[in-house]
């Protein structure tokens, strides 16, 4: 079957995002919005509603290629979904592009970790995502050195599934907060611009962001008081199947396109109605 529509190109009227510009909305207090993205269409369709932030993750393990983790999502896989959500950004696109380092591809060391985001930028990717804390920190600091913006991600990491027992809340017991915290500062110091928080109670990803003022933290079920937030496109568009986390809100449930799906998300991040402090969000044990 073929496709007769020719290739839009980005309508958009915004001005391109930079980590400058995306560091003086946190400093004004202005929410950060991000989601998830695959494609060049869905990039498009996102970055066209208002994105701030379009983060390419090694989710689409799961989403896409029916995978139970995202372990199995490979270098190759991941530089390949980011061009074609660079694509989708192309002649317009204003959204900042973030793209998942996959499980196995930083873990080896610095050069290995360097050899993989020069991939994912030579892709299209403005900033590199990478998971966990303390090692992690040495890395951060070497990318940053030479020129990669970098975002870390603390909390539940799912690239660390097994060693954490399953998908659960973090940080709920006062030890594993403080090193929570503990692993942020160090990240913070190395240079990460950008901290995804997931899976938290809200007052361990409210310190962290109290801990680190200048840090965009972009909580994902970890309360309304981070810099902003981030949810997964099949979550919020009632498409992915099975139990969704308490930290999911449905945005197509009020009906309409699924541009005023992303709409209506983003103006729930920057009025600050989504997420809900009692209904989305954690509360330590």
């Amino acid at each position: 079957m073929s496709v007769h529509a020719q290739p839009a190109s980005n309508s958009n009227s915004r001005k391109p995002a930079t980590l400058h510009s995306l560091r003086a909305m946190h400093a004004r207090g202005e929410k950060v919005t991000m989601l998830t993205a695959y494609d060049a269409t869905f990039a498009r369709l996102a970055d066209e509603s208002g994105l701030d932030t379009l983060l390419v993750g090694d989710s689409l393990g799961m989403l896409l290629q029916g995978h139970s983790s995202t372990i199995p999502v490979t270098l190759d896989e991941m530089v390949y979904h980011t061009r074609c959500v660079a694509s989708g950004l192309q002649g317009g696109g204003a959204a900042w592009l973030v793209a998942d380092l996959p499980f196995g591809s930083y873990q080896q060391g610095v050069a290995q970790a360097m050899a993989s985001a020069t991939a994912l930028m030579q892709a299209g990717a403005q900033m590199v995502k990478l998971e966990g804390g303390g090692w992690t920190a040495e890395v951060v600091r070497y990318l940053v050195d030479r020129g990669v913006p970098v975002c870390a991600h603390l909390g539940l990491t799912p690239q660390s599934v097994h060693a954490l027992g399953g998908y659960r809340v973090q940080g709920r017991d006062a030890d594993s907060a403080a090193l929570l915290r503990r692993h942020a500062k160090e990240l913070a110091d190395a240079g990460a611009a950008m901290m995804v928080l997931e899976l938290m109670p809200t007052a361990v990803a409210a310190a962290v962001q109290t801990d680190n003022p200048a840090m965009i933290t972009i909580g994902i079920g970890a309360g309304p008081d981070t810099a902003g937030q981030v949810l997964v496109l099949h979550d919020m568009l009632g498409v992915t199947r099975g139990k969704l986390p308490r930290f999911v809100r449905n945005f197509m449930a009020e009906g309409g396109s699924i541009e005023d799906a992303l709409r209506r998300y983003v103006a729930a991040v920057k009025d600050s109605s989504f997420p809900d402090r009692i209904a989305h969000a954690y509360a330590a044990a």
